[in-house]
């Protein structure tokens, strides 16, 4: 089972000064930022999931990519552009199809597609799809829509199929069934087969809670063919991997942990066995509305960045068992109605710097930073405490596969009268 980690351009900057909040002036974000790979002595993931849309943007606006970084990596190729010619990571190209999901058609051909993987030079590229979004698993018939997108999907992963074959492409082709309940999914799965499809993604299944997964892959593996391997797209369920694995799962993709460390609203630092809200400091000058309340004379400027200091500096010194526990959460408190107000966080603060949870995680991050890795406050931490949560999850995925090999028994050796 293998964790692929899709690309947007998340990087941090090694000369970050988390104490002054400075940077090098010499620093070059293309040359001496560093992705989750780089950070790490040892990967957290084992691959790297490109997206074309990513890269171009929708009909070729609106990529993450400047101009400038899209002709490097088209010039340099994925594994030189990532730095990853030292790493034993695999590379997968994806077209990137929730970017044009509200489309009636997607808007990127399959020769434009096969030709970005073959510049590209990946290991892997996925065929052209089309999102079905909704989920009926009793619904045998589907809707115009739905029946329509599925038909798109499949006559795509039919012409990306002749195109690589045609074209000798180096990468592995992967074709993407589409569905909107078990049957559906099956059908995909069966068509897809027919054409030559060894490797299946299965999309649209972000949303879907497990047991709809589950309920899936139990009626795809009536149909799957036993050298067939899948993917799961967007799907982060490391407690299921050994079930998952029963019906040809080989490998999945999220940018889950990554988001949830600066986008949910408690869990944003995870531990091999719960998650932890981080500590909200937000910067002044970072903050809309804050700023806004200092613009229109709610707020004293003085009075907010002195609070926001205080924070900074209590925060540090419970760090190095100086500070009591209540005194930090009373001035984290105060700012809290500055900058928010609207929820007191106070029981789930405790709850953090109670635990410490940092101080007994392994990974270089929290070694590094300590405390300031679990502080919602500016890109640095955030994405660095994003890389934290990338490493749990890839821990907890070995974890379980480990499990699962201590749980398969070896087979009894019948002794014959020769053996004794």
């Amino acid at each position: 089972m293998k964790f692929f980690f899709p690309d947007s351009q998340d990087l941090v900057d090694p000369s970050f000064d988390f104490i002054n909040e400075t940077r090098s002036k010499l620093r070059l974000r293309q040359r001496d930022d560093q992705y989750a790979h780089e950070v790490f002595a040892n990967p957290p993931y084992d691959g790297m999931l490109v997206s074309m849309a990513s890269v171009n943007g929708n009909g070729g606006e609106g990529g993450r990519y400047s101009l400038a970084q899209k002709h490097r990596l088209l010039r340099e190729r994925v594994r030189l552009f990532f730095r990853l010619n030292n790493r034993p990571l695999e590379t997968m190209g994806d077209c990137g199809a929730f970017a044009y999901v509200s489309e009636e058609v997607p808007p990127v051909t399959v020769e434009e597609v096969v030709g970005f993987y073959n510049e590209c030079d990946f290991d892997m590229g996925v065929s052209v799809d089309h999102v079905i979004t909704g989920y009926q698993p009793n619904n045998a018939k589907g809707i115009p829509e739905w029946l329509k997108r599925q038909e798109i999907t499949l006559e795509l992963a039919h012409d990306f199929l002749q195109l690589n074959k045609k074209w000798k492409c180096r990468f592995l082709p992967i074709g993407v069934a589409q569905g909107w309940s078990p049957k559906s999914y099956a059908h995909s799965v069966t068509i897809l087969q027919k054409m030559g499809y060894q490797r299946i993604g299965l999309g649209g299944m972000v949303s879907l809670k497990t047991n709809d997964i589950v309920d899936c892959l139990e009626e795809i593996d009536g149909v799957r063919n036993s050298e067939t391997k899948f993917h799961l797209f967007g799907v982060t369920r490391c407690d299921q991997v050994k079930k998952f694995g029963q019906f040809g799962v080989s490998s999945f993709d999220s940018t889950s942990p990554l988001r949830q460390a600066f986008k949910h609203d408690r869990e944003n630092y995870y531990t091999m066995d719960k998650a932890y809200s981080a500590i909200r400091v937000p910067q002044i000058e970072g903050n809309i509305s804050l700023r806004k309340k200092i613009v229109a004379g709610e707020i004293n400027q003085d009075a907010a960045r002195k609070l926001e200091q205080e924070c900074l500096s209590l925060l540090l010194r419970f760090d190095e068992g100086k500070e009591s526990i209540e005194k930090v959460l009373k001035v984290l408190r105060d700012y809290d109605l500055i900058h928010d107000g609207r929820k007191d966080r106070s029981a789930e603060y405790r709850r953090t710097l109670e635990d410490q949870p940092w101080k007994s995680c392994p990974c270089e991050i929290c070694n590094q930073l300590g405390i300031h890795v679990v502080l919602f406050r500016g890109a640095e931490r955030n994405r660095r405490r994003g890389f934290h949560n990338i490493f749990v999850v890839y821990e907890k995925l070995k974890n379980e596969l480990i499990e699962k090999k201590m749980a398969v028994k070896p087979k009894k050796t019948i002794k014959t009268k020769d053996s004794q």
